[in-house]
């Protein structure tokens, strides 16, 4: 199983991967470095290769030969039948094709736009609309793989670890200011209203982020919230949301870690991607943003538009309502804000 990109693509490649074990004496996962950690909490997973591919990565590295031969030779150690390459719509499986062919793979499945020649043994054709967690069991049901009985294709995690010397006794919510794309989250001045307004009304919050986000996650916490920035890894990260009532993120690995865990998401959903393929998958969750904003499907990474008025003008009314929509049990799948579009 091939997932090259980030945590939040390998999660949701999660219920392909069980698919594809049900069926299977063994799984490898071969993935990015930013999709290492969340590889190894995916339940089916018996091996893991790693290689940050220049035709992937967000900081492509040089292509480099010997790093090539060096996973070609790792992959032929592995005697594998078969290959699914997962990938986005906007990205090619061929690359990872061709690795894959010179390392002996005899048969190889994926969704490919483009003509494969002898790369590819199942070219399959997604449906732009699926989100992506359905559109990597689709692939995986094209080869011959299903999900076994009882299991209904939501994300999973290994069970995580208890983090309640972390977070402290007592409910909370959980604010996951950062994202890699900064598009698709808020700015921080607006990350630290939100919090100020969720503690003012009574809810104790934690605020979550990576170790290179520690700086902004200290800022947005302030003297309102718990700043856990910088101190879990992905494992942990996953108990702290697992133990949370809501968490509220962006469009980012994160939420779709809370939505593994079972956990309600509040999404902060910028439209520069589609929102139908990228939401929480079936859990409770409620989408803010104005998916309207001139930024829709541009792609951004940095907000193309003054003031970024798809997420940073959803108001403290807006979240308040959203959270106490969600703890009340509202629906499984639903939007809150100005002309949003799920």
């Amino acid at each position: 199983m091939v997932r090259l990109d980030s945590a939040g693509d390998v999660l949701l490649a999660g219920p392909a991967v069980r698919a594809v074990a049900a069926g299977s004496s063994e799984v490898t996962m071969l993935c990015g470095p930013l999709g290492e950690a969340a590889a190894r909490l995916l339940p089916g997973v018996d091996r893991f290769l790693v290689y940050d591919a220049p035709w992937v990565s967000l900081a492509a590295p040089d292509l480099d030969r010997t790093r090539v031969a060096d996973l070609v030779d790792r992959v032929a150690a592995g005697g594998y039948d078969r290959a699914l390459i997962l990938a986005s719509q906007h990205q090619s499986p061929l690359p990872a094709a061709l690795l894959l062919k010179l390392a002996g793979v005899p048969w190889i499945g994926a969704d490919s736009e483009h003509y494969p020649g002898s790369l590819l043994q199942l070219r399959h054709q997604r449906d732009p609309h699926r989100h992506e967690a359905a559109a990597a069991v689709d692939l995986a049901r094209a080869a011959g793989f299903a999900l076994p009985d009882g299991d209904f294709g939501e994300l999973r995690v290994r069970r995580p670890p208890d983090t309640a010397a972390l977070t402290g006794p007592g409910p909370y919510l959980v604010v996951h200011p950062g994202a890699a794309v900064p598009s698709r989250t808020w700015s921080a001045e607006r990350a630290v209203r939100a919090v100020a307004a969720l503690a003012a009304a009574g809810h104790r919050v934690v605020v979550t982020g990576g170790p290179g986000e520690a700086e902004l996650t200290r800022r947005v916490a302030g003297r309102h919230a718990l700043d856990l920035g910088g101190r879990t890894g992905l494992a942990e990260l996953a108990g702290v949301l697992a133990g949370a009532r809501a968490v509220i993120a962006g469009n980012t690995g994160p939420a779709h870690l809370a939505a593994a865990v079972r956990t309600p998401v509040i999404s902060l959903f910028a439209p520069v991607v589609r929102a139908n393929r990228w939401l929480p998958y079936r859990v409770p969750h409620l989408l803010l943003g104005r998916q309207d904003a001139p930024c829709a499907g541009s792609r951004a990474r940095e907000c193309p538009v003054a003031g970024h008025p798809c997420l940073d003008s959803i108001t403290d009314e807006e979240v308040l309502a959203a959270v106490d929509r969600l703890l009340v049990g509202g629906p499984p799948c639903d939007h809150i804000g100005r002309k949003a579009h799920a």
